[in-house]
């Protein structure tokens, strides 16, 4: 995941922390509505603004676990 990605899931997280308290939402299902509609906002403002689109944009050839997989048998064999 790139620092575009992690921004914009941070943001889209504490917008929707934001909505949550201020509109005093304590149950799952409006909880969950609130996190789609935050969701669909930070994507429509990435669009509007011409940023690329998270499903556009690349992937990195190794996942975090394959990374950590391959760390930990190097410190094995030292």
């Amino acid at each position: 995941m790139s620092s575009t990605e992690l921004a914009a899931n941070l943001f889209r997280i504490t917008q929707t922390d934001e909505v949550l308290k201020n509109r005093n939402i304590n149950n799952e299902e409006e909880a969950c509505i609130t996190h789609h509609k935050v969701g669909q906002a930070v994507r429509q403002t990435i669009k509007r603004i011409g940023g690329t689109m998270p499903e556009d944009l690349p992937t990195p050839s190794k996942s975090t676990k394959q990374i950590e997989k391959e760390k930990s048998k190097g410190l094995e064999k030292k």
